[in-house]
């Protein structure tokens, strides 16, 4: 691997790049903030008439809306030609709030201050090796910041919901158990690509709301059912064809992975299937850069949280008495699809 610089001599340009990188969030932020993609989509194309879109101050001839807009070229989000400007593929698909796609809500939880305070003291982090933030970080008992991540983040994992749905859901009667499930969308997909599956949704009981509202509104709310607590305290019922774990283990420790995981194989039938999607690195740890950077976020949040690689998985699963766990790569997610199979 190349250092920064390497390739034509030393230059300090890539460490002032990223003293300054904080400004790159806080455009995009701005710019979702004062619906800029959606008007420049709608037909608003130089700084004036965009400036006049978003009820900007009309004093200095529209300066921080070029001078933003330029930015956004910068940054790859806008295209100029001559003093116009347009949205690019990316920008018109998720940032324009008409597009059925749009996640620009995001912004809303994964640049909340309380997710981004303990950076600025990341030295004393990496010292101790665990967060600043109260008690266990963000997951401590019933944390109302997950009602946020369950409004917010919808949208943004919808199409990754229909990919995973399309590779597990199967055919035939099916009880699923969707743990942690947020939005609720994993287990909807699979509920709405088999109707004769039945989905239980387990989380805190707010957050649990904005599932069953989004079960109902995606017409699956007679096949859905609510399990509020916690997925280490709650008895999960059963026996399940499937249990899904989306976005949850890397939250925690490995000691307590995989207490979750024998819990999860005593909850399953015979031949049934534990997913899990995560973010998960190389052996390398620092690639795909996606997954890999995922640490950084569990340093910053949680008390022992990591990206666990895939012999990780593998072992976890196995000490735990799944047969096979079997990788999935997936399209509309960095995540990866980790399906194990109980025998």
């Amino acid at each position: 691997m190349s250092t920064p610089g390497s390739a034509h001599g030393p230059n300090p340009g890539v460490i002032f790049e990223t003293f300054n990188a904080y400004q790159r969030s806080a455009a995009l932020k701005a710019a979702i903030e004062l619906d800029l993609f959606t008007e420049i989509g709608k037909g608003s194309r130089t700084a004036e008439s965009i400036a006049s879109a978003i009820s900007a101050s009309p004093l200095n001839k529209a300066r921080g809306v070029r001078i933003l807009c330029d930015f956004l070229v910068m940054m790859g989000f806008l295209s100029k030609q001559d003093e116009e400007y347009s949205l690019t593929i990316d920008a018109s698909l998720f940032l324009d709030q008409r597009s059925p796609a749009y996640f620009g809500g995001a912004a809303r939880f994964i640049l909340d201050p309380q997710l981004m305070a303990p950076y600025h003291n990341l030295a004393e982090i990496v010292k101790t090796g665990r967060t600043t933030l109260p008690e266990q970080g963000t997951v401590s008992h019933d944390n109302p910041i997950w009602v946020e991540f369950a409004e917010a983040m919808a949208p943004m994992q919808f199409m990754a919901s229909q990919e995973i749905a399309g590779i597990v859901a199967g055919e035939g009667e099916s009880n699923v158990l969707d743990i942690a499930a947020g939005h609720g969308l994993f287990g909807i997909a699979i509920a709405q690509k088999n109707p004769l599956a039945q989905v239980t949704a387990l989380d805190w009981k707010n957050v649990l709301e904005v599932a069953t509202a989004n079960a109902s509104k995606l017409g699956v709310a007679d096949r859905h059912a609510s399990l509020p607590g916690s997925a280490f305290e709650v008895e999960f019922g059963g026996p399940y064809d499937m249990v899904l774990v989306t976005n949850f283990y890397h939250h925690f420790d490995m000691p307590t992975c995989e207490r979750l995981t024998r819990k999860i194989f005593a909850a399953l039938k015979p031949g049934g299937r534990c997913v899990t999607l995560d973010f998960v690195p190389n052996e390398d740890r620092v690639s795909p850069p996606a997954a890999a950077s995922f640490a950084m976020m569990m340093l910053g949040s949680t008390e022992s949280g990591d990206a666990y690689t895939l012999k990780e998985y593998e072992k976890m699963f196995a000490g735990a008495g799944f047969e096979s766990s079997t990788a999935h790569s997936l399209t509309k997610s960095p995540g990866t699809l980790i399906v194990s199979m109980k025998a």
